[in-house]
């Protein structure tokens, strides 16, 4: 099916809501969703971003910017998740604890219909926070059009949205902890700063600071990560190594090539 009829059959998706609250994280999946939310219906829909130690300032602030420019109608949210021992704990379904308590908050608005920028691909992936969704009622309208993310990144560019259609993958900072490890605040806001760090300093999408029982783990790029020099990893470390110690994180730091989920680790 053409772009066009992709973006016609969400149009109708929205319009038949009437009244939406949009579940926006930052990423090109609820930005996009969030664009033609507002496009469709105005001031009915509303953008609620949950503003939490997990969440990358950078995810915030894209938000905050488009909000700005385009006259979103934008919900701050604290969903509170990290008071919660279930989550902190970090278990294999972590993500259904953080999901329950963004729905929890978003359906107490009582601003519309929730809906999240949840497609196709996602249901291939072991996904808890799916199932915090189907208990809420949350709606997906991505997956209700049968769209994937390459699709979905096409919509971002056919709508102008070339930026955020180029935008890489920005999951939760917690998702950087291994597995069983207990989530701390400070050690997230650790790994944000170590993350902007190193993006000042190579220059590639996926940049990741995972902590493990045994060390700091930063995963850069293939590509990327072939030309640095020595030197440069050494003078990173150093710096790394330090900034890590302001939340305790008394643990040696090596590079190793970007892999996506490899703090995730799942019982059989």
């Amino acid at each position: 099916m053409h772009i066009t009829e992709k973006i016609e059959q969400l149009t109708h998706i929205l319009a038949s809501l009437e009244r939406v609250t949009v579940a926006v994280s930052g990423g090109v999946d609820s930005m996009t969703l969030a664009y033609l939310a507002h496009q469709t219906l105005g001031n009915k829909a509303t953008m609620a971003h949950a503003v939490s130690p997990a969440v990358p300032r950078n995810d915030t602030q894209r938000i905050e910017n488009y909000t700005q420019e385009l006259g979103w109608n934008l919900r701050l949210v604290q969903t509170g998740e990290i008071a919660l021992r279930e989550y902190r704990e970090n278990p294999v379904n972590r993500c259904y604890y953080c999901k329950n308590c963004l729905y929890t908050t978003l359906n107490a608005l009582k601003t519309g219909q929730v809906i999240s920028g949840t497609n196709v691909d996602d249901l291939g992936d072991f996904r808890p926070g799916l199932i915090a969704a189907q208990e809420h009622h949350v709606r997906h309208p991505y997956v209700e059009a049968d769209i994937d993310k390459k699709t979905l990144r096409a919509i971002a560019t056919h709508l102008g949205l070339k930026q955020l259609a180029n935008l890489p993958a920005s999951p939760c900072l917690a998702s950087r902890v291994e597995t069983g490890i207990i989530i701390q605040p400070p050690q997230l806001e650790v790994i944000n700063q170590i993350e902007n760090l190193v993006r000042q300093q190579v220059m590639t999408d996926n940049i990741r600071c995972r902590i493990t029982a045994r060390q700091l783990v930063i995963q850069i790029d293939q590509p990327a990560l072939t030309t640095l020099a020595e030197a440069q990893i050494s003078n990173m470390q150093t710096a790394i190594i330090d900034t890590a110690k302001h939340a305790g994180l008394m643990l040696p730091v090596i590079f190793a090539p970007y892999q996506r989920g490899s703090a995730f680790i799942k019982d059989n």
